[in-house]
């Protein structure tokens, strides 16, 4: 799990199964951006791999995730 300091940037990257089409990246960046608004996140949808520059912490990202309906696993 990632602990870092508030204000903290740091690059996440999680693997996103879900992930299909353009649909499913609109719905994965909202959720992302629900818990860091200022979160750039770059989607890969043939390796269902997102990776996220955010200061949010980890858990935060993938419990938003799994409630958007796209369960995530950390790399």
């Amino acid at each position: 799990m990632s602990a870092h300091a508030p204000g903290v940037t740091e690059l996440q990257v999680l693997n996103i199964p879900k992930i299909r089409c353009g649909g499913c990246v609109a719905g994965v960046e909202k959720a992302i951006h629900s818990v860091d608004a200022s979160a750039q996140i770059t989607t890969d949808i043939e390796a269902r791999r997102v990776e996220v520059t955010t200061s949010a912490d980890r858990q935060a990202l993938l419990t938003a995730l799994d409630a958007a309906g796209y369960p995530a696993e950390a790399v």
